[in-house]
């Protein structure tokens, strides 16, 4: 069966990658459906998407800041009328199922409806100077050429996140979407552009991280780069970024832990830890891959759990009775299949699942079982490192202390979540948890746009997606007007 072709956009056409060659995008839950040939693109291709953006800079940077945004109003309207169809082809190139790709471009919506009106919030400082008739004020300005490097498990959301402020605060972009999603990427970007986006303002580059990714970390046209992806290559990215003394955001990896205490509403707790672990197929920074059990709800917890967790319905994601999907490749199965068997090495025991699927009805896909282990001790790996899977811990505690001590004792610090009906306790974790974003009584998944999204430690380097995103996306210019009418020297002649 025949199956489209895409190109690049660079300046507004689509264009084919210069080296000619493609990229088959699959439906994860059946390598038979091809969704399409996407461009492997190289230096090249990153030069003439740069060029672009440079020559649309010109002029996008002097259009008025709330006529952009009112690019991203009409945006988030169109998204509106055309989310099922977004979110279908996203479960297809995906995986994940319908509920949670209507998500997904929900969340786009929510982001282009919030950036919009930040169109007219783009406020600077007025202050007093220190000198008579002299006025003294701060502006945001656009930083330039901004590149975005965005990940496969939210190939619509995560995009959003990063284009629509950037575009907001004046920027023009190159996006390089995941090989394995890009798609979605491409169904946001012409949204934009029927939207009334300018030619040249976003341009994507198609292909994998060498071939792309690289050259645009290292061109020195582009002045900022933001990414979300593992740890390993927002170390590489920080470091390459730094010849050419460019702005980067990181947002990495998590190894996110749920406490749950004797004192929960154990109902609760256990709807948000199916939810948090296994939603996305544990394919989330955010997943709850570490659940911490207080002793005295710890055996009647893991019972009702693992239960849970064998019952979930695993398939195609297109399926609204499926509640798992697959994962994205066999690269991921490799990882799960790799973790288990580390695991078992140190001593965990497997309770449920542990293996990938490849009877029917998974044979053509990338599917993996839940997974559930427990005695798990925080020094083994299956509670320090990310697996990126349907893939979960179980660690027994004796004390609240214990437990928050547990929970920082990693290199990451994305997300956290404690289940408990004292108001002390819960302060306390909010104050004490090491992670950028901490839920009570809820799981460690369900960020909302307009707050600050991103974490500590190996997880980012302190800027934040949502509420930070505009900080990133700018620059600061101090502004001095003199009207003396003559030379004054500041701190000299002030301090007279």
């Amino acid at each position: 069966m025949s199956h489209p072709t895409y190109h690049n956009f660079i300046a507004g056409e689509w264009v084919p990658a210069a080296g000619g060659k493609t990229l088959l995008n699959l439906n994860p839950a059946d390598h038979s459906d091809v969704i399409g040939a996407f461009p492997a693109s190289g230096a090249a291709d990153v030069d003439s998407a740069v060029a672009a953006a440079k020559k649309a800079f010109a002029t996008w940077r002097l259009v008025p800041a709330p006529k952009r945004a009112e690019i991203l109003l009409r945006t988030g309207a169109l998204l509106q009328e055309r989310k099922e169809k977004y979110a279908r082809e996203m479960t297809r190139e995906m995986g994940k199922v319908l509920a949670e790709t209507r998500g997904d471009v929900q969340e786009a919506i929510d982001e282009a409806f919030y950036v919009a009106g930040e169109g007219r919030r783009l406020y600077g400082v007025t202050t007093p100077s220190e000198l008579q008739n002299k006025f003294a004020m701060s502006v945001r300005m656009p930083v330039g050429v901004v590149g975005l490097i965005t990940p496969w498990n939210f190939p619509m959301a995560i995009p959003s996140w990063k284009l629509f402020p950037a575009l907001v605060a004046g920027n023009t972009c190159v996006i390089k979407p995941a090989e394995d999603t890009p798609l979605s990427t491409y169904n946001l970007v012409e949204t934009l552009m029927d939207s009334g986006l300018p030619p040249g303002v976003v341009n994507i580059v198609s292909g994998d991280g060498p071939g792309a990714g690289a050259p645009l970390v290292e061109h020195a046209q582009v002045r900022a780069i933001s990414f979300t992806g593992s740890s390993e290559v927002g170390s590489l990215i920080a470091q390459r970024a730094a010849a050419t003394f460019k702005q980067v955001s990181l947002e990495m990896g998590g190894k996110n832990a749920m406490i749950v205490l004797d004192d929960a509403n154990l109902d609760l707790a256990l709807d948000g830890a199916l939810w948090g672990a296994f939603g996305t197929t544990g394919q989330r920074c955010t997943a709850t891959s570490r659940i911490l059990l207080q002793r005295g709800i710890a055996a009647e917890f893991t019972e009702r759990f693992v239960a849970r967790a064998r019952k979930l319905r695993v398939g195609n994601g297109l399926d609204e009775n499926v509640e798992v999907g697959p994962q994205i490749n066999r690269q991921q199965i490799e990882t799960s299949t790799r973790y288990v068997e580390i695991a078992q090495r140190e001593g965990a025991k497997l309770v449920c699942g542990g293996r990938a699927l490849t009877d029917e009805p998974y044979a053509k896909g990338t599917f993996f079982a839940p997974t559930v282990f427990a005695g798990i001790t925080p020094q083994m790996r299956i509670a320090r490192e990310e697996v990126f899977g349907p893939v979960v811990s179980l660690l027994a505690f004796d004390t609240f202390e214990e437990a928050i001590a547990i929970a920082n004792s990693i290199d990451y610090g994305l997300s956290t979540a404690l289940y408990t009906r004292d108001v002390n306790r819960a302060f306390t974790a909010m104050r004490d948890l090491e992670a950028g974003i901490t839920y009570i009584n809820a799981p460690t998944i369900g960020a909302e746009v307009h707050l600050p999204f991103g974490g500590v430690k190996q997880t980012g380097n302190g800027h934040r997606e949502g509420l930070g995103a505009l900080e990133f996306f700018t620059t600061w210019k101090a502004v001095y007007v003199d009207y003396s009418d003559k030379l004054q020297r500041a701190q000299i002649d002030n301090a007279e």
